[in-house]
């Protein structure tokens, strides 16, 4: 465990962003942050970028934003790479996605256009309904992963990179199980030269980062790090890692109030779940594998924050149900629906709709920037391993053995900025402030 007030080394020379998948999330987080360094856009939603954090006491008024009480990389340190199964350079795959407007985007096309996608290592074994011609072939997925180095290595080279971070925005992937071939690194990296199935192409990624010291996140539900070999492999490595899937649209909304019914003592009979979307991440998950992935991400979420087993008079047997339905006219702008039944006084009967008319994409690009300065971050503080304080942005956050996972949003709120805190060598805060009525 690193020390409160470590020395935290300084963000110099350029930072290099690597993305397994140029799709919607990626281009409208390159795209976005271009179009921030041209002072067009705002970075609304980043916390890295418009956050604040208080320190001490109410009385000090001491509340600097984030971005000036840690160092953290500036987004023009940024630098952008990455892989894709389509030859779409970084413009053409946005055009095609749809998220942002045309005029946003010919204002960073000069930028944007330059990066083009690196051969991907992909097999339609685990994302059935999608395939592309700019593919990696070799002789086993061991060989894969040396040319995902090779590729990383040369990104380092040509743009005189001093560290790098590599965030999973890629397709969701079958559900997978940890197995033997995930439990130690000799078995993992036998499985890779024998081309187990128990090595899905994430993890190809994922252990290619990790040999390299390159922090890794996971924005997809896949299976991808939560293995023993990788998380292994990273404490080994002194790297930091952090996932899985990125928390924006529906279940943002879940963290947000199921807290809320929570902390009134509200009884919970159901929750029904259904989304519509368009886009590729919607063509993926009309795939049954795929969704099942996507579904255990989701239907966790309550279960840990109402814990029923501590309240069975309220939340014991609710029913929860989650729908993804493949809509093209819908594109990347989601549409979910919630319908809550809860009870309270006496246990009489009450409901909550929810209809979030929401865009996919514009809730992830905060998020990937956050977690590639944070990221950062933390290995230039010397961390390793899972990095249970970034818990904020995922639907299903790694964690240690033995734990259970916190999905409250206030208190992983609260967990990332005391972090901030005890880097810097400041008080945590408690909000218990019994002392001001002394």
């Amino acid at each position: 465990m690193v020390k409160k007030g470590v020395k935290i080394e300084a963000p110099s020379g350029k930072l290099g962003v690597l993305i397994p998948g140029l799709g919607a999330v990626s281009t409208t987080f390159i795209a976005g942050v271009e179009a921030i360094k041209k002072k067009i856009a705002q970075p609304v939603g980043s916390l890295t970028q418009l956050g604040t954090i208080r320190l001490g006491k109410r009385t000090e008024h001491r509340v600097p934003k984030i971005q000036d009480f840690v160092p953290l990389a500036t987004l023009n340190d940024l630098v952008f790479g990455g892989w894709d199964i389509y030859e779409d350079n970084c413009y053409e795959s946005a055009a095609k996605a749809g998220v942002l407007e045309k005029t946003l985007l010919d204002a960073v096309r000069p930028e944007i256009e330059r990066i083009k996608p690196w051969r991907a290592v992909f097999s339609q074994d685990y994302v059935k309904r999608l395939h592309g011609p700019n593919v990696k072939a070799g002789k086993n997925k061991m060989e894969l992963a040396e040319q995902v180095m090779d590729d990383i290595e040369r990104f380092r080279k040509t743009n005189n990179l001093s560290r790098l971070v590599m965030v999973w925005c890629g397709s969701t992937e079958i559900y997978m199980q940890p197995g033997p071939a995930h439990a130690t690194l000799q078995a993992f990296e036998k499985a890779l030269r024998d081309n187990n199935p128990a090595i899905a192409p994430s993890m190809v990624y994922a252990y290619a980062a990790l040999c390299k010291g390159i922090p890794f996140a996971n924005g997809a539900p896949n299976l991808t790090l939560d293995v023993p070999a990788l998380t292994q492999l990273a404490q080994d490595k002194g790297v930091p890692i952090c996932g899985k899937d990125f928390k924006t649209g529906q279940t943002l909304m879940k963290t947000i109030l199921a807290p809320g019914l929570k902390a009134r003592m509200l009884g919970l009979n159901g929750w029904f779940s259904t989304n519509i979307l368009g886009n590729r991440d919607g063509e993926v998950l009309d795939d049954p594998e795929s969704f099942k992935t996507k579904e255990e991400s989701k239907l966790s979420v309550l279960d840990q924050i109402l814990q029923p087993d501590l309240y069975p008079d309220l939340y014991k047997d609710f029913t929860h149900k989650v729908r993804i339905h493949y809509y093209p006219p819908r594109g990347d702008n989601k549409e979910g629906w919630d319908n809550i039944d809860i009870y309270g006084w006496l246990g009489y009967p009450m409901q909550i709709k929810i209809n979030f008319l929401c865009r996919d994409s514009i809730l992830a690009a905060p998020i990937v920037l956050d977690l590639v300065l944070f990221l950062d971050l933390a290995q230039r503080c010397g961390m390793r391993g899972i990095q249970e304080w970034l818990s904020f942005y995922f639907k299903s956050p790694m964690h240690a053995a033995g734990l259970y996972p916190e999905h409250d949003l206030f208190i992983q709120l609260m967990k990332l900025k005391n972090t901030l805190r005890y880097l810097k060598g400041e008080d945590l805060i408690t909000h218990l402030g019994m002392e001001y009525y002394d």
